[in-house]
């Protein structure tokens, strides 16, 4: 049995390859989708297309996929809600939460909390990340917006194309950070020799730009917030961990020891703005940080890490 999908190209995939984007849609492996691009399962304006064909803003993009059973299950998870209304609703997500299920994934994630918490999510990220319109590593905490339909959906990411969302974060990091203000401007890519990894690169890397504002400047660390220009994989870590700043226990992109095993990173994802997509409002939430990466700022101040 096929489940037809049909997607409106936004400026979101603009003049992406089609592979690329029925990839990223129906949240597919890149050779899985070239196969159905190859075998007829794809069409783009209803005419069948070769894979690596750009899209257009408002192409009407037809994908037949043959139906899989998910099995995700809705788990009741008392997410710490921030703001709700029938369009969208924004969480302060704990640290140790995956956002969304993959094979490699065991445990639930922020997709199944949202289940069994939220009646509708939009449909644009595929099944396995209904309502997702951004991510947060599994260790980082904070605010998090989720789209309840697809109009609200694409509204929201088209702020993240156009840079028009501001997300704001703390860290923790070793070392005192200087200057007070100043921008990392360094293009982030895979690490060839951990693909698990990100790492600073010119070698198939994507521009990414972060805004440094140090908070307050201990002994051996300081209190930071950065501010993200673009959004890629592990940004803010590998960043700062370029600059010779890591985040405190980060497993990743910091040093070995770490103060808190269970805790993860000392980043937390401290406030986003954004225009509302339905109403136009602009809109302010702020998540305060968690009582474990609170203890670690404080063991910071007194020298005791």
């Amino acid at each position: 049995m096929l489940n037809e999908r049909e997607f409106v190209i936004t400026s979101l995939h603009h003049k992406e390859r089609l592979d690329k984007v029925v990839a990223s849609l129906c949240d597919l492996s890149r050779s899985y989708a070239q196969t159905l691009i190859v075998e007829g399962y794809v069409l783009v304006n209803d005419e069948e297309v070769m894979k690596s064909k750009t899209v257009q803003v408002n192409d009407v993009v037809s994908v037949s996929l043959k139906e899989v059973s998910l099995e995700l299950v809705p788990v009741f998870m008392n997410l710490d809600v921030l703001y709700e209304d029938e369009h969208l609703i924004v969480i302060n997500k704990p640290s140790g939460l995956v956002v969304h299920p993959s094979e490699s994934v065991k445990e639930p994630t922020l997709v199944e909390g949202l289940m069994a918490q939220v009646s509708d999510l939009s449909t644009i990220g595929g099944v396995k990340r209904p309502g997702i319109v951004h991510r947060l590593d599994k260790d980082t905490s904070g605010c998090i917006v989720v789209a309840k339909h697809d109009e609200a959906h694409q509204g929201l990411s088209s702020q993240l194309v156009d840079k028009t969302m501001n997300r704001t974060y703390v860290a923790l990091t070793h070392g005192q950070v200087v200057p007070n203000v100043f921008k990392i401007d360094a293009p982030i890519g895979r690490d060839p020799q951990d693909r698990q990894k990100m790492c600073v690169t010119h070698v198939n890397a994507k521009d990414a730009i972060t805004h440094v504002k140090v908070l307050e400047t201990m002994k051996k660390h300081s209190l930071i917030e950065c501010r993200l220009e673009t959004g890629r994989t592990h940004q803010i870590r590998v960043h700062l961990s370029y600059i010779k700043f890591p985040i405190v226990n980060d497993p990743k992109y910091g040093p070995r020891k770490l103060v808190d095993a269970e805790f993860g990173q000392c980043l937390h994802a401290k406030s986003i703005d954004f225009i509302h997509p339905i109403t136009k409002q602009a809109m302010h939430f702020d998540a305060p940080l968690p009582k474990a990466m609170e203890d670690i700022i404080d063991l910071a101040r007194k020298e005791l890490l």
